[in-house]
């Protein structure tokens, strides 16, 4: 059996026995247990001079490879192109992209530094399955190395309509190196259209539906295919860890502090894309014309730091603890504080019980890849009383929840009404909607996204360099034959 090869940018810390850090991480150490296997990627360490050095550790039959990287690498490869403008750009915030050349130029530089890495650990049989927005070039570098494993390659994040992603000066560079790949994996059919809209309209490509559902694009003188893959969670182990906590401290402790009154519940890190600041306001609209919240709903917003190195997240957390303030200045009473702002970490099981004992689950990012947060807060939940998801229409996990309210985040009203709503539905509806998004949940846990994705790739033999059956319109559009 091939091994399979997992890159990432970072390598997820797995402790056997402990709870993993998410459900990615666990459905893909899953994955190298079963097939054996090694996990590539940053080990997290900045190094101020020096060679960075691979270090191997072997748990059973998966090996992790991690390395480190020198300061000036990962200003430009991380502080800078991937963060500063692959992620505004990739979640439609083109006014926040700041490009600099050489960060492009240390971008690519680190990619193929990596690669090259990587290739002494490889054997001829190895599948390799490269994660995120991080890691664009890293199959153009292997190729260009003379690695012809199979290659693929999934994003987590959105991919950017056309006209966002042309703000990102070299963003033909980018799709050409995406093109390297044997296999892209998209989280939503918007995405993949995204991405089949560019390949047509601006790199002159060609793609063609393929009865079992992928994609096959003709670019830049390569073939490869592409395909939707929504990432999920294990439903039933987060429930099992909400059930689990309903008695722990943190709960004892939240329901003391809030004395029976209901709780909107969000966690997010802390980002810009994830609407924050209107998610507030909404919050203090529906203080505002529904007078019967006061003093009998709190809001409580987790949201750990991240990169707090970049000017754009110091910005966004200033803006929250000025407007948990504001809101909380004219609301508050004596016995009753509207907004608990948490800016720390919590353990996953922890968040589990936080969720189940809330009534409102509050999940609306301007834009977001899928969300797992929306797909947690819903498998938390007591069948016998589940509690109500707000969802942006915006988050991937939208395509598939739909016995959430959906909202605009940019509609305060509009969030308001929703919150409105659902903390005043009653039990036998949102029994039903919870029943409806969990089958759901179940039907495609994080499991089959993996299995899925690996049995596409696993498949892709010999197809580059063949000749799609393809013709262009009179108007330039791509149309594929099949049969």
């Amino acid at each position: 059996m091939s091994r399979l090869i997992i890159v990432s940018n970072r390598v997820a810390p797995i402790s056997e026995g402990l709870p993993a850090a998410g459900g990615l991480a666990v459905g893909v150490y899953d994955a190298l247990k079963e097939t054996g296997g090694m996990w590539f990627g940053w080990s997290g360490d900045i190094l101020t001079s020096g060679q960075p050095q691979i270090k191997l550790e072997e748990h059973g039959p998966v090996t992790f490879a991690t390395i480190g990287l020198l300061r000036r690498d990962y200003d430009q490869y991380y502080r800078g192109f991937s963060n500063a403008t692959l992620w505004p750009a990739f979640h439609y915030r083109a006014d926040l992209v700041q490009y600099d050349r050489h960060d492009f130029e240390g971008y690519c530089r680190v990619n193929t530094w990596l690669a090259q890495q990587l290739v002494p650990l490889l054997r001829d049989d190895d599948v390799i399955w490269v994660h995120d927005y991080h890691l664009i070039p890293f199959a153009q570098a292997l190729r260009a190395a003379g690695v012809k494993n199979r290659i693929g390659f999934f994003l987590h994040i959105p991919f950017p309509a056309s006209q966002v992603l042309l703000a990102v000066p070299p963003h033909r560079e980018l799709v050409q190196a995406l093109c390297s790949f044997d296999l892209l994996g998209f989280q939503t059919k918007p995405d993949l259209r995204a991405f089949c809209d560019y390949i047509v309209n601006e790199a002159s490509g060609a793609v063609a539906h393929q009865p079992d559902g992928l994609t096959r694009i003709e670019a830049f003188g390569q073939t490869l295919f592409a395909g939707d893959y929504p990432i999920g969670v294990y439903p039933d182990e987060v429930a099992e860890l909400a059930k689990a906590g309903e008695r722990g401290k943190a709960v004892r402790t939240l329901k003391e502090t809030l004395h029976g009154r209901k709780v909107i519940m969000s966690v997010d890190r802390l980002d810009y894309s994830k609407g924050l600041v209107e998610r507030f306001r909404a919050f203090e609209r529906l203080l505002d014309h529904h007078s019967t919240a006061r003093n009998n709903v709190s809001f409580v917003q987790i949201a750990p730091p991240t990169r707090a190195d970049l000017h754009a997240y110091q910005d966004i957390r200033l803006r929250l603890e000025s407007e948990s303030g504001r809101i909380n200045g004219r609301f508050a009473e004596l016995d009753w504080t509207p907004i608990l702002y948490i800016h720390r970490q919590y353990e996953r099981a922890v968040l589990a019980a936080l969720f189940r004992a809330s009534h409102v689950g509050y999940v609306t990012p301007l834009r977001d890849g899928m969300n797992l947060v929306a797909k947690e807060y819903v498998s938390a939940q007591d069948p016998e009383n589940p509690g109500v998801l707000v969802l942006s229409r915006f988050a991937g996990a939208a395509q598939e929840l739909t016995g959430a309210l959906i909202v605009n985040p940019l509609d305060i009203d509009g969030m308001a009404d929703a919150l409105a709503t659902a903390l005043a539905m009653p039990l036998a509806e949102r029994e039903a909607r919870y029943r409806d998004m969990m089958g759901q949940l179940r039907e495609n846990n994080v499991s089959v996204w993996r299995d899925r994705f690996m049995r596409d790739l696993t498949q892709m033999v010999a197809r580059r360099g063949v000749a799609l059956p393809f013709a262009k319109t009179a108007h330039g559009e791509a149309q594929g034959q099949q049969g």
